[in-house]
């Protein structure tokens, strides 16, 4: 899978211990950032980044880390045809995609450790959305929600 990744100062510990993981693991990982810690940065930049990669299709799926993960997951979110969603656990992550269609993870650096972090991402990259009818009909309303708030 084609996956991009990126951090601000306050994910990037964590970001640092995803990458080489995510690699091992067989996917295609492209880190856009931060590249050192930095304390003056700004998830916003590091959330654009990944939604953008994700939304034009460069990328199948994302992962931002932040602090916290809601900066990020906002910071996503603002951007058409992403549907981000912070996740600690392993459920959350593959029921987002599998009934939600989310196509970028969003993880708090501070909030949880690494190997949690491993499980998630893997449990998020490993899952597929199920093309049930009900998911479907969700899905295209959400499409539809976006598409109101675009004009």
């Amino acid at each position: 899978m084609r996956l991009v990744i990126a951090a601000d100062h306050g994910g990037f510990p964590l970001k640092e211990e995803l990458v080489p993981f995510l690699q091992r693991t067989g996917h295609q990982v492209s880190d856009l950032g931060a590249y050192h810690l930095d304390p003056a940065d700004d998830y916003p930049d590091f959330a654009k980044l990944v939604a953008d990669a994700v939304a034009s299709g460069r990328a199948d799926r994302g992962i931002v880390v932040c602090g916290s993960g809601v900066g990020a997951c906002v910071a996503a979110n603002k951007v058409p045809g992403v549907r981000a969603a912070i996740c600690h656990d392993t459920y959350s992550a593959h029921q987002g995609v599998e009934h939600d269609k989310m196509n970028v993870l969003c993880l708090g650096g501070r909030v949880i450790g690494a190997e949690a972090a491993k499980e998630i991402a893997a449990a998020f990259l490993g899952a597929r959305f199920s093309c049930e009818e009900r998911h479907v009909r969700r899905l295209n309303k959400l499409k539809a929600i976006e598409q109101e708030a675009l004009r």
